[in-house]
């Protein structure tokens, strides 16, 4: 919130995750007595402890892939920057996440990809590096084989305009009059996702006034790529995995729904591009009489949208978008809301040795929450003080007045927590309903607060219950966020234009109400049961939205039915926990590559990870899975991979920020997710074999 600020949080070295040291806000020490999984669960609360911030919050970092350095690099140079250490630092850890094969990808491990890669060429150049070195050759032909610059997409394209590396007039058209149509028009912002807002507005400045930077440069010889972009084949053939059961005869089977669907998009693909190349001919005629008034409308926008936030959306993309965009309209680093969204800039930057890294956004409120629920669960009590300052220190976050959601949901109560330090404008359902789930045992042990968390817990459950969409789930940041057409616009190719239910979202929300007490035949969670119902693939697997990506999806839709009465036995967690026990990895865990998203086969397949193996545990317990072979051997792998320190180390992604297009790593995630999953585990053995 705007008003509490960020307290001890500001600056670049506070938004990193806290070192694992010695504490003094611990427990006491781990018992040497107990058994192995007593043990183990007291090294990693411990540990956990250990990473907690004086003030109370747990942030760990945040890492994306080389776009994130990449697209910072190109700001500076189009602000005149280009020669500042910050740049050269950035520039040299693009140059350490080239592969061997040349090409550069949007997660560890994945095939090469061609937006990712030409952003990557490009910023080397600029850095000096020598077109005809060898990694530059390597790159130069990687990108070519994948089909060049015209393979690219919008964005990575727009930024090639930028500096004359690509034409204005083969970019699709952003056009800025789309903030003067009226809000019951399907083509009027408050459709497009919260996410695809706060990129699409500055940049439809951007595009109106379309700049050019001149650089000694030219990247030419990416054009007319011999290929195309790699694919599910290419994928497939690419990403290592161990192996595995395969899916179910009709694990991604092409539904007549889906056919049909194909078919409308192709429609309305066709539609859209008759439309742009429409704009575009108004563009060259100048017939754009309202241009100056949808620019006042998108600057007001940004304006609004500054105060109450680490810089519009507190991410990455908008942050930069927004500076690009002021700096086009004038305003210098002086001007407060330029300086402002700088400063938001700044606090995305990680020192990395002689390298800067750049997180596509802060993660406090979502760690903190997670963090206190794994330390409950492994039997911190309520009143333990650090999990007091969490309770301050998550009440100051709590969100006190509207923001974007009202596009869907006018006449909503005002509630709920955001996922940064501070972005009033955006709370969301995943963040919320665990805070409220993380709060919920914290209320009878806040002391002369409690009053206070329960008024701001019964805040949030009414807005989460206001959120919930037609079909009875929930998306992120939007209530009936869904017009399918939006998603062929041509400047929509970023895959995440709408913000519809999902399996994972919702089964969190639904846990939390049930736990909340809300009677499990309240029509909010029998319409949300259904949908989830509904929603399981052919495999028996939910999809994951935000999490990579069946297994993911699965816990928590498992969870939510769980959570309202689903019988263990039922034919839909049997399916469930089939495919997860026949996806166990040899060694106990479970993985799963961002690759799943392309390629059906690959669902459930990849090295093993602490955070997926504990969401496949907490699946399988969600389920009824009786303890047995799997089980044990599950549990086995967390406590034989643990760290001395108490901690877990995943070398491999587990997030997803955009399916197919941009993939996360949260570093707490091997942290607090084995912890719960060992803690509720503990307590089903206790209760099976008191």
């Amino acid at each position: 919130m705007g008003s509490h600020g960020t307290g001890t949080s500001l600056g670049v070295r506070a938004h990193e995750p806290a070192p694992r040291r010695p504490s003094d806000r611990g427990s006491g020490k781990p018992a040497d007595g107990g058994t192995p999984l007593d043990v183990a669960i007291a090294r990693a609360r411990e540990s956990l402890l250990r990473q907690q911030h004086p003030d109370g919050h747990w942030c760990g970092l945040l890492e994306g892939d080389s776009i994130l350095e990449s697209e910072y690099v190109l700001l500076h140079h189009f602000l005149g920057r280009g020669e500042e250490e910050k740049a050269v630092r950035a520039a040299r850890r693009v140059r350490q996440l080239q592969n061997p094969d040349g090409g550069w990808s949007i997660y560890p491990g994945g095939p090469p990809d061609v937006s990712a890669s030409i952003k990557a060429y490009f910023v080397l150049k600029l850095a000096g590096d020598a077109a005809d070195a060898p990694h530059m050759l390597r790159a130069r032909e990687r990108i070519r084989a994948l089909g060049g610059i015209e393979a690219a997409n919008t964005y990575t394209k727009i930024y090639l305009a930028l500096f004359g590396q690509w034409e204005w007039a083969r970019c699709p058209a952003v056009p800025p009059e789309m903030m003067l149509l009226p809000e019951w028009s399907p083509l009027h912002v408050g459709r497009m996702s919260s996410w695809s807002r706060a990129i699409f507005v500055p940049l439809s400045i951007v595009w109106a006034l379309r700049p050019r930077v001149a650089v000694p440069v030219s990247i030419a010889e990416l054009r007319g790529g011999r290929g195309r972009a790699a694919g599910p084949a290419l994928l497939a053939a690419s990403t290592a995995a161990p192996p595995a059961a395969a899916p179910g005869p009709t694990a991604g089977a092409v539904r007549p729904r889906r056919h049909r669907d194909r078919l409308a998009g192709a429609s309305w693909r066709t539609f859209f591009r008759v439309v742009d190349r429409g704009l575009w001919a108004g563009e060259r005629a100048r017939l754009t009489p309202l241009r100056r008034r949808a620019l006042r409308a998108a600057e007001a926008w940004l304006l609004a949208h500054v105060e109450g936030s680490d810089g519009v959306g507190a991410v990455f993309p908008s942050i930069a978008n927004t500076i690009m965009a002021f700096h086009c309209l004038g305003r210098g680093p002086d001007d407060p809301a330029m300086a402002a969204q700088l400063e938001a800039l700044r606090k995305h930057e990680v020192e990395r040795g002689d390298t800067l890294l750049l997180q596509p956004s802060l993660s406090p409120v979502w760690d903190t929450a997670q963090s206190v629920a794994a330390l409950l669960a492994a039997g911190l009590p309520a009143s333990h003080p650090a999990l007091a300052r969490a309770t301050d220190w998550l009440l100051q976050r709590e969100v006190r007045r509207g923001g974007d959601w009202c596009a869907g949901n006018p006449t909503g109560p005002v509630g709920g927590w955001y996922f940064q330090y501070a972005n009033e404008p955006y709370p969301d359902c995943d963040d919320t309903a665990e805070v409220l789930e993380a709060l919920r045992p914290l209320a009878a042990g806040a002391g002369e607060r409690a009053g206070e968390v329960r008024g701001a817990r019964a805040r949030g459950r009414a807005w989460l219950l206001s959120m919930q969409n037609r079909d009875g789930g929930w998306g992120a940041f939007d209530r009936g966020c869904d017009l399918r057409p939006l998603e062929h616009i041509p400047f929509a190719d970023h895959n995440a234009m709408l913000d519809p239910s999902t399996a994972d979202v919702t089964g969190r929300v639904v846990e939390m109400l049930v736990a909340d007490g809300l009677p499990s035949g309240h029509p909010a969670l029998r319409r949300a049961a259904a949908f989830l119902r509904q929603d399981q693939d052919d495999d028996g697997t939910w999809y994951g939205r935000w999490g990579c990506n069946r297994i993911y999806g699965s816990w928590l839709a498992l969870s939510g039915l769980a959570a309202v009465g689903e019988p263990p036995g039922s034919h839909r967690f049997a399916r469930c926990a089939a495919w997860l026990r026949a996806h166990q990895n040899p060694d106990g865990g479970w993985g799963e590559t961002p690759g799943s998203y392309w390629d059906p086969a690959l669902r459930g397949r990849g090295p093993s990870t602490a955070a997926q193996t504990a969401w496949a545990l907490l699946g399988l317990l969600a389920a009824g899975e009786p303890a047995g072979e799997v089980v044990y051997a599950g549990l086995g792998y967390l406590m034989a991979t643990q760290r001395a320190d108490g901690s877990w180390l995943d070398e491999s992604w587990t997030a997803t920020g955009f399916p197919k297009v941009f993939f996360l790593q949260y570093h707490l995630y091997d942290d607090y997710f084995p912890l719960l999953a060992l803690a509720r585990w503990r307590e089903a053995l206790r209760e099976e074999q008191p």
